[in-house]
């Protein structure tokens, strides 16, 4: 059985060694192991090998502390060291920026830890199986792995067994999200709701012992149905609390997306009527709070309830220089730019997959500065290498670790025209 030493991580649940000048690819391992190894995959121009046994471990593996690893697929680094964690996150951006775009950064400082590496999560997606199964798909496959709770998530969410019981087979996953003390769970069916599954809802929170399901939101078939309240409250900034749906799009570590917040402001530096658009918008995440600078702020998204929430906080708070618009992003990025709308400020926060059919009609709304937010660096450099074609400079680039455990991070860049 080959012996092999593990000379890195990469972004995503593999680290990787050499084995006769290959490399190899394995999962659950640790820079600095020595391992004997299994190969149980050739790829071409690599392997992929499976743990036999520890020989010596590196510096940063520790015993997981979840029970549930390493059946459950959901934290592929919890096996490393927090600090070794956050450590690698930035060396793995700074090689990433240095690889595609040929700019130097300094991994130290480049990344903020979370300030806790367990119960971040305040919203946790279960996936539901027959006869009431929760928990999470085990790793590379789609069997799940029961649980009856999660160390990453907040200590208010509860696994969501009554919901899943009570909806049974029509029933794929249920999203917990906690709430002031309480959660709302969103359950996603293979149909659109009706009468029956919203009784069931009904009696699964009155059932509920200790009263802390306020609601349910049943989504399927393009369908959605609200049963009791919904409504969640979240703080971007101080002075600055949105209340909105359970089921639209939020950050899951909180008390990071508030660092994020803080960090965008700064890099915008937007003054009074500053005109800003703000792609994938979701529900204000980033609008809100600039407009609260006297920004003239238009917000984007193909999400129509996003939109809706964002437009009612907005009303809320008594920003009139912030209106939004139920689009796809591609289509108002064209939409401005044949009506020969200028904005000083472009910040584009896309989904993992990014937005590369998005760069070039950016560039030609000429904006000064573009902030890009982004959880995966891949997808981000790609982008931001379309940018430089259009005349854009990397001056800024802020990296938060919202994901403790995971091998994702959350990435902010600031680019000037030049």
């Amino acid at each position: 059985m080959p012996e092999v030493e593990i000379t890195a991580m990469t972004f995503g649940p593999y680290a990787v060694g050499h084995l006769d000048g290959k490399t190899v690819m394995v999962p659950h391992a640790a820079p600095g192991d020595r391992l004997d190894l299994a190969i149980t995959a050739e790829r071409r121009g690599h392997a992929i090998g499976r743990i036999a046994r520890v020989i010596a471990p590196g510096p940063a593996r520790r015993a997981a502390p979840c029970p549930f690893l390493p059946r459950c697929g959901g934290c592929d680094w919890q096996h490393l060291d927090y600090p070794a964690q956050a450590a690698l996150k930035a060396e793995l951006i700074a090689a990433e920026f240095r690889r595609a775009l040929k700019i130097e950064l300094d991994p130290r400082g480049l990344l903020a830890p979370a300030p806790a590496e367990f119960g971040y999560r305040s919203r946790v997606r279960f996936k539901t199986g027959a006869n009431g199964l929760v928990g999470y798909h085990e790793a590379g496959s789609n069997s799940i792995v029961a649980i009856d709770r999660c160390m990453v998530a907040d200590d208010a969410i509860r696994v969501p067994a009554a919901l899943a019981g009570a909806l049974g087979r029509r029933c794929t996953e249920i999203e917990v999200v906690a709430d002031r003390g309480g959660e709302v769970l969103v359950a996603h069916l293979d149909r659109a709701p009706g009468g029956g599954e919203c009784a069931r809802a009904r009696r699964v929170i009155d059932g509920d012992d200790g009263a802390c399901i306020r609601g349910v939101v049943l989504r399927g078939g393009g369908a959605r149905t609200v049963v009791g309240d919904a409504s969640i409250a979240i703080e971007l900034e101080p002075g600055c609390t949105i209340e909105i749906d359970a089921d639209l799009f939020t950050q899951v570590n909180r008390e990071q997306n508030r660092r994020l917040v803080a960090a965008v402001v700064a890099m915008a530096a937007v003054e009074a009527q500053t005109p800003v658009l703000d792609l994938f918008c979701g529900a204000g995440n980033f609008s809100l709070p600039l407009a609260r600078r006297g920004a003239q702020v238009t917000g984007v998204d193909a999400d129509p309830l996003a939109i809706a929430g964002a437009a009612r906080n907005a009303a809320r708070m008594g920003l009139g220089g912030a209106q939004f618009i139920a689009m796809k992003a591609a289509e108002t990025a064209l939409f401005f730019a044949r009506a020969r709308y200028r904005p000083a400020l472009v910040v584009v926060d896309p989904p993992r997959i990014g937005a590369p059919e998005l760069m070039a009609p950016i560039g030609r709304l000429r904006p000064r500065a573009i902030i890009y937010v982004s959880c995966d660096t891949a997808t981000l450099v790609r982008d931001l290498q379309s940018l430089r074609t259009c005349g854009y400079e990397i001056d800024q680039v802020r990296a938060f670790d919202f994901f403790p455990n995971t091998h994702h991070a959350e990435v902010a860049v600031h680019a000037l025209l030049t």
